[in-house]
């Protein structure tokens, strides 16, 4: 059995890419595929490809942990424009990748597909003129009556919901958000979960 998933749930694996020692980066661009390292290579910007690099790396961790396999026994596809497809180990496991600045994240179930969506909620940013342009001026005029604070975090649950779901693909039964400091994080699934998404906060690990 997994150690981190139940079977009827979710996982969401959140990782501050800060903590990461620049030691450990040769070990997780050995974990990828050559498809996977053609694409890392052809990233220009370093935030870009360190985000790549560590959303792979922290995805096979938490197969890894569900699976009970080393994270460098998973291959994966890559398919351009889409996410990629798990080949090894042969099992059905639903995944789902996002990044926001310096954080990275996953979420894994054995049960239903996912879409994951996260945003760090940046302050600078003009939430309400976002909010015109995105989802309209009703919403935008309902967002105004709010503090600053409740507005930002309103929007930003608004935007990362929207995001999950587009990424799942197909209608949502359930969106959770889950509460941290400085990030939204909206988990949609095709299947209600029978339990709240598990949150693991990783440092990643060694194969």
């Amino acid at each position: 059995m997994p150690s981190a998933l139940p079977s009827t749930g979710a996982s969401i694996w959140l990782l501050d890419s800060r903590r990461i020692d620049l030691a450990q980066i040769g070990l997780y661009e050995a974990w990828l595929g050559a498809a996977e390292a053609t694409r890392y290579a052809g990233f220009l910007r370093p935030q870009r490809r360190r985000q790549f690099l560590l959303g792979r790396a922290l995805l096979r961790a938490a197969m890894g942990d569900m699976l009970q396999v080393a994270p460098a026994a998973i291959a994966l596809e890559e398919r351009p424009g889409q996410a990629p497809r798990l080949l090894a180990p042969a099992v059905a496991v639903h995944f789902s990748i996002s990044h926001s600045g310096n954080w990275v994240a996953c979420a894994l179930s054995g049960a239903t597909p996912l879409g994951l969506d996260i945003e760090l909620q940046d302050p600078r940013r003009d939430v309400l003129a976002l909010a015109r342009q995105a989802f309209g001026a009703a919403v935008a005029a309902a967002l105004e009556q709010l503090p600053p604070q409740e507005r930002r975090a309103a929007f930003y649950r608004r935007w990362s919901e929207a995001e999950a779901r587009y990424k799942l693909g197909v209608e949502a039964a359930s969106c959770v958000a889950l509460a941290h400091a400085e990030l939204s994080i909206v988990l949609c699934s095709a299947a209600p979960l029978a339990q709240p998404p598990l949150l693991i906060l990783s440092g990643l690990a060694p194969d």
